[in-house]
């Protein structure tokens, strides 16, 4: 017993500390008169099917198929389940897979489907891509999990120098690793780890994890050719998706916002079906300023753009990538033609980022019908902190503020 007094001291100290910053509100959280960057209400969100009719009038999806309310992880289970039912050759392998992953995606898949088709692997990300290429070249569909895509990087030399250069190496024989998927939640969750002072130094360590648990690293695969790289912003979109990327004959990185795992709920149909992976969508049409976003931040812009628009009077474009490489140059360009102003919106971080190349594009193929330069709101080039996570990333007020400013400075230009 006297051994162990001072470990529990010291945990009496720490839960006392925790007592104190919660107290505090040491995180980041909208002030209580706040007008823009409040909680997303995703359960009546315009960016979320919230009923059957709805779903059903959109071109992308069945028009007849009988729907479900689902969150964004029910919607990735029910993808994968009809690729293993419906296709003897799909796999499912990843950390902690069988179990139904951290995020509940795999749930009951290994109880269904067997050990055999859907198995856990060790603590390897270069192992876990390396035997899902192998698999891929000899006809398998594997469908790998990272946990989280801030553990890719070991794999990164399988994904760039195998995975991507598979069918350029292979030539006139056809070999190729198309069937390969690797899927990885991505982003930010809004409040980072918490950092309390007292605690033991094995705890503080732990704590220290949060920043290898909010990344994006997007743009470092939409560099490489030779593999597609998709982000989907909602349930609808996740299944659609990941059952075209898994019938893909590329490679494919699927990167999954991890914070609408749960958050995000809407109508999904039951029925398989595909949607384009090199496509963007046009959310909501405008024609004074075009908004190019994907994932995560979508919800942002919307609710930017619906503030922008009661306070200045203006029409805002909203387009969603979708797909990150290869993306759609030829809708973007049509938009802002249209608009003449253009604003790139991404949880990553700015330097070097997809809004760079997405930037570069519109200057070169849209310069004479450009109002104003394009601008980008991204991360800050700056690692994910503990705590103030949200202070890192894009929201309301920036992509609100950029919106106006944009429109007000070409006002104000056109009027000297």
């Amino acid at each position: 017993m006297r051994s162990s007094a001072p470990l529990l001291n010291a945990r009496i100290r720490a839960i006392n500390n925790i007592k104190i910053v919660l107290q505090r509100r040491r995180y980041s959280s909208h002030p209580p008169n706040a007008r823009l960057n409040l909680p997303i209400d995703y359960s009546t969100h315009p960016l979320l099917y919230h009923s059957s009719s709805a779903i059903q009038r959109h071109t992308d999806f069945p028009n007849d198929s009988s729907t479900k309310r689902l969150n964004l992880f029910q919607a990735i289970n029910s993808a994968l389940t009809h690729a293993l039912r419906t296709d003897e050759r799909v796999l499912i392998f990843g950390e902690d897979v069988a179990f139904g992953g951290v995020f509940r995606c795999s749930m009951n898949l290994a109880t269904e489907f067997g050990s055999e088709r859907v198995f856990n692997t060790p603590l390897s990300e270069q192992g876990i891509v390396g035997f899902a290429i192998g698999c891929a070249a000899q006809g398998m569909k594997p469908v790998a999990e990272i946990q989280f895509a801030d553990y890719v990087y070991p794999a990164f030399d399988q994904l760039v120098n195998e995975a991507a250069k598979w069918r350029y190496r292979e030539g006139a024989t056809g070999g190729n690793v198309g069937g390969l998927a690797v899927r990885m939640p991505c982003g930010g969750v809004g409040h980072g780890a918490l950092w309390v002072e007292g605690l033991p130094d094995i705890y503080r360590r732990a704590d220290r994890s949060s920043s290898y648990h909010s990344q994006s690293p997007e743009s470092l695969f939409s560099h490489i050719p030779g593999l597609r790289v998709i982000m989907p912003r909602s349930p609808a979109q996740a299944k659609g998706l990941l059952l075209a990327a898994i019938a893909c004959n590329d490679p494919v990185i699927f990167m999954e916002p991890k914070v609408l795992y749960r958050a995000a709920v809407e109508q999904v149909p039951l029925e398989a079906y595909e949607l384009p992976l090199d496509q963007a969508e046009i959310v909501k049409e405008g024609k004074d300023v075009t908004v190019i976003s994907y994932g995560q931040p979508l919800y942002t812009c919307s609710s930017a753009i619906t503030a922008a628009e009661k306070d200045f009077d203006i029409s805002i474009e909203l387009i969603d990538l979708r797909s990150l490489y290869p993306w759609d140059r030829e809708r973007v360009l049509a938009s802002v033609r249209k608009t003449g102003r253009a604003i790139v919106v991404h949880e990553s971080m700015v330097n070097a980022g997809v809004g760079a190349e997405v930037a570069a594009t519109i200057q070169e193929g849209a310069f004479l019908t450009l109002e104003a330069p394009v601008q980008r709101v991204a991360g800050f080039s700056t690692h994910m902190g503990l705590v103030y996570e949200r202070f890192n990333i894009p929201d309301v007020t920036s992509e609100f503020d950029t919106c106006c400013w944009k429109y007000e400075a070409d006002l104000v230009g056109r009027n000297l």
